[in-house]
């Protein structure tokens, strides 16, 4: 069964979620970011079948999150390393965290915490306005359409109420 594509969407959250959407390629960024590399190391960490792994590392390869880098010629064989976009993704990966943290976590506590090197404290995301600092609530924003929003969609009704915008005026 073929999946829907998001990729066309004029939604960042759409986007985001087609690429990233399903739970081995979380789970595989996870494990980058903790430290693995090498697609032995993702099989034994995860028990993902090795053709479902090759097609998640592709895909995050052909989008630039990761990158191949050889570390053997004969056979050759490479580390998956992220690049610029792929660090990026660490925010959105520790807000996951720090979520599952506050409403899934079990008796025992958290499973995994994440340490700040610079000041040596317990680390745990939060979104902030980047104006003012404050913690972003959805009861706090209000969802407006960008620059980069379909013309043609504005028109339509439906989308107008969504983002509370008045009807256009009569010629």
């Amino acid at each position: 069964m073929r999946r829907t594509s998001f990729e066309g969407w004029p939604c960042s959250i759409a986007r985001t979620a087609d690429l990233l959407g399903d739970g081995w390629t979380l789970l595989v960024l996870r494990e980058v970011f903790y430290g693995e590399s090498r697609f032995d190391g993702f099989v034994a960490s995860l028990g993902i079948a090795r053709n479902t792994l090759d097609e998640r590392l592709r895909r995050l390869v052909e989008a630039g999150v990761l990158e191949r880098r050889p570390y053997q010629d004969q056979p050759v064989r490479v580390d998956y390393v992220p690049t610029e976009r792929g660090r990026d993704l660490f925010g959105v990966l520790a807000a996951l965290n720090a979520w599952g943290d506050r409403w899934l976590a079990g008796e025992e506590g958290t499973p995994v915490t994440v340490r700040h090197d610079r000041c040596g404290s317990e680390a745990g995301a939060r979104v902030v306005c980047a104006g003012c600092g404050e913690d972003l609530r959805a009861d706090d924003v209000t969802v407006r359409p960008g620059p980069g929003y379909p013309a043609g969609l504005l028109a339509d009704p439906a989308v107008r109420r969504r983002f509370d915008l008045p009807e256009p005026s009569a010629p």
